[in-house]
């Protein structure tokens, strides 16, 4: 899927929800402002794997990416959240 830079939250939501419902996505999704606040806040440049918890603290970051990923450590601490709130 290719999408135009989307101008109001509306396209931007269109978009997100046809790239869900084609990668058949099942975790929640967030949806940023316009402005680009949370991804701002999260200074994710390069690219950083996060775990938010459902209260908004972060439970995992990854070092900058893509060198810093380290898939097993956050599957990790994803498996280890959802038994912390289960």
């Amino acid at each position: 899927m290719v999408f135009d830079q989307p101008r109001s939250e509306q396209k931007r939501a269109e978009a997100a929800e046809a790239c869900v419902v084609d990668l058949k996505l099942k975790l929640p999704i967030a949806l940023d402002e316009m402005s680009n606040i949370v991804d701002t806040a999260y200074a994710a440049l390069p690219e950083r794997l996060y775990l938010i918890d459902p209260e908004g603290f972060i439970r995992f970051r990854s070092d900058p990416g893509p060198w810093g990923f380290n898939i097993d450590a956050w599957e990790k601490a994803i498996d280890d959240e959802i038994k912390r709130i289960s």
